[in-house]
């Protein structure tokens, strides 16, 4: 049997961006207790998030999302982990009552990000994490319950297309 590298490449990216959910899932979570909400998007969804971006003046970044094979959402709700910490400005969680996110839902919504991240490094495929994927994401309703919301673009090319942007 003969394998042809730009045939499957599709494939390997999957299996790529599977891994990736599974590494922002088992991250380590503040209390322990996982609000992550991750998905992966490819064409023709990408293609939809693309036109979303460019629609909110994102053009350099949508068509670096455009390029890519995959996208890997990932977002976290407002969800206060009762931990009473005042990172978020208030001395309690009861104080807050969702004026602002839970500063511990962002610090596990960046490590689920830095774990996925990671994996694909492991897996070698290019990424680049954009927070404008993540704000046209939200705009389409892909995570509705998360309000931060991140995108991870996912390359399997020769050179990766996120490093020399124009």
């Amino acid at each position: 049997m003969i394998s042809d590298e730009r045939k499957t490449r599709q494939e390997r990216v999957a299996l790529a961006t599977q891994a990736m959910m599974t590494a922002a899932r088992t991250a380590p979570k503040s209390r322990g207790i996982d609000i992550i909400e991750i998905i992966t998007v490819t064409n023709p969804e990408k293609e939809q998030l693309v036109n979303t971006m460019l629609e909110m003046g994102l053009n350099r970044d949508g068509e670096n999302t455009r390029i890519a094979e995959a996208v890997v959402i990932i977002g976290t709700p407002k969800s206060p982990l009762a931990l009473n910490c005042g990172y978020c400005g208030c001395d309690t969680c009861e104080q807050n009552k969702g004026k602002s996110p839970c500063e511990m839902n962002s610090v596990d919504l960046g490590i689920a990000i830095g774990s996925a991240c990671a994996m694909a490094a492991d897996c070698r495929v290019d990424t680049r994490v954009m927070l404008s994927v993540g704000r046209a994401a939200k705009k389409m309703g892909l995570l509705p319950t998360c309000n931060e919301v991140y995108g991870i673009v996912v390359s399997c090319s020769s050179k990766s297309p996120f490093f020399d942007r124009k």
